[in-house]
């Protein structure tokens, strides 16, 4: 009974909308002001601090001072699964009471927390399946022999990602392609990487990543995939453009 109460205390936590866009801010792992969570909750100052000092006590969020600012972030990876879990329910729920509203950049490349989702995502993971790089089952995933030889190639350290207490390499259904993208430690690592190589970067607000004019080329080349349903845009910054 306790459990089930505890539950309970969590989801009406999340089930507040101002402070279910405040979590659904940070899923990018990166810490804000109260300034910019009240921004993104769409609501004024102090609703903001009433909101966050709810969801630090139940170590939702962790806060951290940097002077005259203190700056929130997700107390864990096991949060962003929890919001992410959500949101895939979310994704097949009945029409009537789906309440799923996604911009076609978070659609088409998105963070999730620290790896790669979105059409993006799922085109990677793909690439890297279809190539014998990784495999994956129902309870996680592996990196073969040959994904071993690819990801040295590509500058990312196996070795450095074992060492980490999280999942190695485990699928994540992405709630809004319906398809895994590649998580864990791989996952992170990847992301890392392309962003260290400048192939991706993230945009200024939000969780949406954009692919340079750089990056385009290479990581069809790189992973052996297409980004064919990707409509590259006229300005010198290319974008993804396709869900």
């Amino acid at each position: 009974m306790s459990e089930a109460l505890d539950m309970a205390t969590v989801a009406a936590l999340v089930g507040d909308p101002a402070r279910a866009n405040i979590l659904c801010a940070l899923l990018d792992g990166r810490s804000l002001t109260a300034g910019e969570l009240a921004y993104a909750a769409h609501v004024s100052p102090q609703t903001a601090s009433g909101h966050l000092g709810k969801l630090a006590n139940a170590r939702l969020i962790d806060v951290t001072q940097q002077g005259r600012h203190r700056y929130y972030r997700l107390a864990g990876r096991h949060v962003a699964a929890m919001m992410e879990s959500i949101s895939q329910v979310v994704a097949v729920a009945q029409p009537r009471i789906r309440a799923v509203r996604i911009s076609e950049d978070m659609r088409n490349a998105r963070m999730c927390y620290d790896h790669i989702a979105g059409r993006l995502g799922v085109t990677l993971a793909d690439a890297l399946r279809e190539n014998h790089h990784v495999e994956f089952a129902d309870d996680g995933g592996l990196v073969t022999p040959s994904g071993e030889t690819f990801f040295a190639k590509l500058g990312i350290d196996l070795d450095g990602a074992r060492q980490s207490r999280r999942v190695f390499c485990r699928p994540c259904l992405d709630w809004s392609e319906r398809r895994p993208h590649l998580a864990g430690a791989v996952g992170a690592a990847i992301a890392r990487r392309l962003t260290e190589l400048h192939w991706i970067a993230r945009k200024r607000d939000g969780r949406a990543l954009t692919i340079t004019p750089i990056g385009w080329s290479a990581i069809e080349r790189s992973f052996g995939c297409s980004l064919h349903d990707h409509t590259v845009p006229a300005r010198p910054a290319l974008r993804v453009v396709a869900g």
